[in-house]
């Protein structure tokens, strides 16, 4: 008896959260065309970083986020998979071949996740409207199917890391635009265009993914803010903030037995 009620239960919240999906992406079609008409930069799939002075600062001080980068790659095996941080990704991130590591969700940091990156941490507190960034690591061979983002209020940055010899066959494809990351250099774009990443190689990737808000007219301000807060009432925001938050003992945990091993190896 209690197993069967424990089950329908999940079926009902798993059906419930289907249900809040289709609306919601019903009203998100709806958002988009309104936003768009708000924005007061290009609404195109692919835009010029000139339009956005802050982020020459990333371009600038590559080398200093590369080096901290580095530094975290050390621990790998403590860093999640996408798919692992939120249910919602399983579609498009699979067999743990796409590995996050959060810096900021929904414009929270996570405190102890930016400490083993502070000059990145500071550049990113100067962007202004600062959504979401994080490491984004995507292993040799793997392909990330076309999908699309939540909303158009939102605007995509990613600051090559760590990119393939092979540049040809390590792309992102955004709407009828063909991308390819070069080392130090930024790539922006509108996440709400249907778009693909494939890594063809041998190597892995590694990109800085910054989402900050697109600069709109007051009331498409007001509107993707408030649907912003209603973001964060549902499992989409609420499960990967739990999740990340075990994520961040566990890389914490990784972190300190390695520097008890190396300081063990120097006696």
């Amino acid at each position: 008896m209690i197993e069967r009620v424990g089950s329908e239960g999940t079926g009902l919240k798993t059906k419930r959260r289907k249900l809040v999906k289709q609306i919601g992406k019903k009203a998100i079609r709806n958002l988009r065309n309104f936003l768009a008409n708000q924005s007061l930069v290009s609404n195109a799939p692919v835009l010029d970083e000139k339009q956005f002075s802050f982020l020459d600062a990333f371009s600038e001080n590559w080398l200093d986020i590369r080096d901290e980068l580095d530094s975290i790659l050390k621990h790998k095996d403590a860093i999640p998979a996408f798919e692992d941080v939120s249910s919602d990704q399983k579609r498009i991130a699979k067999g743990r071949q796409w590995r996050t590591f959060f810096l900021f969700g929904f414009a929270e940091k996570s405190d102890r996740n930016c400490s083993f990156a502070p000059r990145t941490t500071q550049l990113l507190e100067n962007v202004p409207r600062l959504q979401t960034a994080w490491f984004s690591i995507l292993e040799p061979g793997y392909h990330i199917p076309p999908h699309r983002g939540v909303t158009k209020g939102i605007v995509r940055c990613h600051l090559g890391l760590i990119v393939p010899d092979d540049t040809a066959n390590c792309w992102m494809r955004v709407d009828q635009d063909k991308c390819f990351w070069r080392e130090g250099e930024l790539l922006v774009f509108d996440d709400t265009y249907e778009h693909e990443v494939m890594n063809d190689t041998p190597q892995e990737r590694v990109v800085l993914i910054l989402d900050f808000e697109r600069p709109m007219r007051f009331w498409g301000t007001v509107v993707n803010r408030t649907f912003i807060r209603l973001l964060k009432l549902t499992a989409y925001y609420k499960e990967p903030k739990r999740n990340l938050s075990s994520f961040e003992d566990k890389f914490e945990a990784a972190v300190q037995r390695a520097n008890r091993m190396m300081e063990g190896a120097d006696k």
